[in-house]
């Protein structure tokens, strides 16, 4: 055992996931004040006045009360030091989400209970599933009025395919809504509404055997209603399993209101308990084990202009072993060059502290120059391996991008070039032209309206857009085996390059691509950049 392994062991590191509205930011809110992070949460909505969630940093996201980008949030609770990465929640960010979770070793789910299982979440969920990462739910707003505890356990099993397993369970909702009866303690802990923003009110908790006690407190018709549940839900549902939670087969469900802070202590003592120190990664060389292994780390997202004062590009990197020491040199693969990391810092938002030092486990931000890509994977001098890639989502809405102003040309360039560096959008040329024509490509299109606005506020140039029919995006992956410009094609393709040069195909019609390869013998396309 090194002496990191200490400092490893006591590192959670986890993406909070949900649905729009879900409740997802507020949760998060409320993981900070518990750890002293912040003394007073912010509601995301509300008044222009109003103070903003802590997470949300972005103009637009202050305007328009969504999470678009995924922010990194650390603080200290009960001996655990704890990396939050909370995800935006809209469907067109998904892509953002992705690349967050390949960062983290587990998620929290947010499910609103009087919803239940909404189309984000199934979508956010098969991700999960693609890394077989554990998974535990949070069962929010139970200070309105909720669907049936049963059927919504029902619905995460029939529609996410996972095992439930209640942790706590609740006891009415909305008005009526009384607690949560919690399964191992075998004890009813009762609600109590807080002033917004502070901490949990008073709790009581009573065993159910005191069954006097219990009616006094919460009344004849829950107490009925819960000592039929308890029996039922003994009887029905899946044994707790750690084993089967790790390996992302069983999800502990827990329930109560993030914006009234009730349940919310209580999940992450239970989450602290049940999830994992920092995982091994899979590398070229093999697994990467955190605490046998010196120095190493993924890229995962780059950030232009977080700091208006300053005009600069954070990329955040997740550490996958050993200890980080600002003063340490380090080999960026992809780069081929050994470097220092320029002001290494810890991100709560958009507030920054410098970094001394740092573990396996631990987000931490540095200055990007230019040089580094989403993916990229930093090791100690003496090593050169790399870390799996991530993925590129194919983009589904095209536009062609022009700037208003012609005379600005220069900072539409570096604004279009940096905010594709950041993977929120891909650019694409026409394929014998230059930089004169843009096609901009984008997973959700909301993502045009970001890019948009942060062109005009943080690159002061102002741009129109024209959407595009294509829907259909292939690369050539034997590129060097064809003669791109004598390709037949259909009159519905058309013929790009990305921005390291590679070509493309664009097409409106799926059909097209079948009839394509039929017209050119030994084509081949793929759905990805296998670079």
């Amino acid at each position: 055992m090194n002496q990191y392994t200490e400092e490893i062991n006591r590192r959670r590191t986890f993406a909070i996931i949900s649905h729009p509205d879900a409740g997802k930011t507020t949760l998060t809110e409320k993981f900070l004040l518990y750890g002293g992070a912040i003394n007073l949460a912010g509601s995301v909505k509300g008044k222009a006045t109003a103070r903003h969630a802590v997470s949300d940093w972005m103009e637009i996201e202050k305007e328009r009360g969504i999470s678009v980008t995924s922010s990194v949030l650390q603080f200290e609770y009960d001996g655990f030091c704890i990396n939050i990465l909370d995800t935006p929640g809209h469907q067109d960010f998904s892509e953002d989400t992705y690349r967050t979770l390949m960062a983290a070793d587990s998620a929290v789910m947010v499910i609103d209970a009087s919803k239940g299982v909404e189309a984000q979440t199934r979508k956010l969920f098969k991700v999960c599933g693609m890394r077989g990462i554990p998974i535990f739910t949070f069962i929010n707003k139970l200070d309105r009025d909720a669907n049936d505890t049963f059927d919504l356990l029902d619905e995460i099993e029939k529609e996410l395919g996972i095992a439930t397993c209640p942790v706590n369970w609740p006891i009415g909702s909305g008005k009526g809504f009384k607690g949560v009866y919690e399964r191992e303690a075998k004890a009813v802990y009762t609600y109590s509404d807080t002033e917004k923003g502070t901490r949990e009110g008073e709790t009581k908790v009573v065993p159910v055997g005191e069954e006097t006690a219990l009616r006094e407190l919460i009344g004849d018709p829950a107490s009925d209603k819960l000592l039929e549940e308890i029996e039922l839900l003994d009887g029905a549902s899946a044994e707790f399993d750690l084993e089967a939670v790790r390996k992302g087969q069983l999800t502990p469900v827990f329930f109560g209101s993030a914006l009234t802070n009730f349940g919310v202590e209580i999940f992450l003592r239970h989450f602290l308990q049940m999830t994992t120190t920092p995982l091994p990664r899979r590398a070229d060389i093999g697994l990467i084990n955190p605490a046998d292994h010196e120095f190493s780390a993924f890229v995962f997202k780059i950030q232009a202009n977080m700091n208006k004062a300053h005009r600069d590009r954070v990329a955040f990197m997740r550490i996958c072993s050993g200890r980080f020491d600002a003063n340490m040199e380090v080999r960026h693969v992809q780069g081929g060059k050994v470097m220092r990391l320029s002001q290494p810092q810890q991100i709560m938002a958009d507030e920054r502290k410098i970094l001394e030092e740092a573990y396996a486990g631990d987000i931490i931000g540095v200055f990007d120059p230019g040089i580094f890509s989403i993916g990229d994977t930093l090791c100690m001098p003496k090593e050169k391996f790399a870390y799996e890639g991530i993925p590129t989502f194919a983009p589904e809405h095209f536009a062609r991008v022009r700037q208003v102003d012609t005379m600005k040309r220069k900072q539409f360039t570096k604004g279009v070039q940096q905010i594709a560096q950041e993977g929120a959008i891909q650019i694409f040329q026409e394929f014998n032209s230059g930089m004169e024509e843009i096609i901009v490509g984008v997973v959700g299109v909301l993502q045009f309206d970001v890019l948009k606005y942060r062109l005009e506020n943080e690159y002061n140039v102002e741009i129109r857009l024209e959407n595009l029919p294509y829907e259909h995006i292939r690369w050539i992956a034997n590129k060097d085996e064809v003669d791109v410009e004598k390709l037949t094609g259909t009159s519905d393709m058309k013929k790009v390059k990305d921005m390291k040069g590679n070509p493309l195909l664009l097409f409106v019609n799926s059909w097209s691509i079948g009839m394509t390869l039929d017209r050119n013998r030994g084509l081949e396309l793929s759905e990805f950049c296998r670079e």
